[in-house]
């Protein structure tokens, strides 16, 4: 069983492209499945059928595991069973026919446009290290980067004229994302006037650099972040993922379409980028409820 699970993860790594973290995700529910598959007598994954896989997926759910996470293991099972009987080790998937168990929807957590504008002009850009810690949030606001976007970008995939950065998502996927006016702005004084003063033999070409010159870890962009929204006054507790979706829910409460601010956030699925239409559903109703004379 642990030849096929090898194969498969080599297949993710080198065919798909897929991250080492997603990678690890998936050996450790193959690994769960194995586990409680030897215990119940299963040698083979010609042994398990629907039913052995269903029984396995409620074994987790007695075990505490949440909603959400099994439905997580149920993806990871799908793909490596389609992959077994693609390459024929399989007679057929025995996963196919399992239904996702329910999550309760969560809306991501956003920041209103007076709170960032709080955090943005509480920087004052003639302290040290402030330019470079304005243009970090604002391109956070201003792109709806993820944190590891933000970390990973360097000098060249930049276009300061043409007001563009190259990233790399998840999945190995590249978009080009439009800066704005105003962390353009950040960004140019950030890289004329402070920037240099950082530079050292150790450093590289990544935009954001410590005092010692090396790349920004992400968890001292988490600590930035959150330091200046203290510096602020902000009580929300502020991260750098919800300044994204700080960024795509002002996007579509100002008229933006859909499809755009998929292909801005880097979503592979509209489904993923539909949450956003939820939050902005439950803002209307707070506003009927508030000014409507029978709301």
């Amino acid at each position: 069983m642990q030849i096929q699970i090898d194969s498969f993860i080599l297949y993710l790594a080198t065919e798909r492209g897929l991250s080492a973290a997603y990678q690890l995700s998936v050996q450790q529910s193959l690994d769960k499945l194995t586990t409680w598959s030897k215990e119940h007598g299963h040698q083979q994954w010609r042994d398990l059928g629907t039913d052995e896989l269903t029984s396995f997926l409620s074994h987790l759910r007695k075990k505490g595991l949440n909603a959400s996470s099994v439905r997580i293991t149920l993806v990871h099972l799908k793909i490596f069973f389609r992959f077994l009987q693609k390459r024929q080790l399989i007679d057929f998937d025995p996963a196919e026919p399992i239904l996702a168990p329910k999550t309760a929807s969560k809306l991501p957590e956003t920041l209103n446009s007076q709170a960032v504008n709080q955090l943005l002009s509480s920087i004052d850009s003639s302290k040290k290290l402030a330019k470079r810690d304005l243009a970090i949030l604002e391109l956070f606001y201003s792109s709806g980067l993820r944190l590891s976007e933000i970390c990973s970008s360097r000098l060249e995939h930049l276009d300061l004229e043409e007001q563009f950065l190259r990233v790399t998502g998840k999945g190995n996927k590249t978009r080009l994302v439009p800066i704005g006016g105003r962390a353009l702005d950040a960004i140019q004084s950030y890289l004329t006037q402070e920037r240099p003063l950082l530079v050292t033999r150790k450093s590289s070409s990544e935009i954001f650099i410590s005092v010692r010159g090396t790349p920004l870890s992400p968890d001292r962009v988490r600590q930035i972040v959150k330091e200046r929204a203290k510096q602020a006054g902000i009580q929300q507790n502020l991260y750098p993922h919800l300044l994204r979706h700080s960024f795509a829910t002002h996007l579509l409460e100002n008229g933006a379409d859909l499809r755009v601010i998929q292909e801005l956030l880097g979503h592979a699925d509209i489904s993923t980028t539909q949450i956003y239409t939820h939050v902005d559903q439950k803002r209307l109703k707070s506003i009927h409820q508030q000014f409507h004379p029978r709301g």
